[in-house]
């Protein structure tokens, strides 16, 4: 079975990290050629829940919040042989389980439109984004 829990994110084995987000198919869509953007990313998250079975990092929930009105799930990967086992759902209750007044706000991979209505999300039609 698995282990959820919140870890700090400098803590984290960034080669770990980084395995779960190729494997997840997250990778395609993040800088993980970038090891030190990527280090950054997952340092500097006031919120990261990882999933383990036997020690093995398998899932990764990296989150900025408040602890009060919003917590925006940045990303959300699970490495492929986990996939639609639970640990998706199970890593996003333990972020709300965190912060459970706050609110929580993610953009959606492309793949995973379908996936975020099926768990309670509702869809909101006025995100905006200004790239670097």
């Amino acid at each position: 079975m698995w282990q959820i829990e919140r870890e700090p994110g400098p803590g984290l084995d960034l080669q770990e990290v980084l395995e779960v987000y190729r494997s997840s198919g997250l990778g395609e869509r993040r800088p993980v050629a970038d090891t030190g953007r990527m280090a950054a990313m997952v340092r500097n998250a006031n919120l990261v829940v990882t999933c383990r079975i036997e020690g093995r990092l398998v899932g990764l929930a990296r989150c900025v919040s408040d602890f009060s009105y919003v917590t925006y799930l940045s990303d959300i990967a699970v490495s492929a042989d986990q996939q639609r086992t639970g640990i998706g759902r199970a890593l996003i209750e333990a972020v709300q389980k965190e912060a459970p007044t706050a609110k929580v706000v993610l953009l959606s991979a492309p793949a995973a439109v379908e996936y975020y209505p099926h768990i309670g999300f509702s869809q909101h039609s006025s995100a905006w984004v200004l790239n670097p």
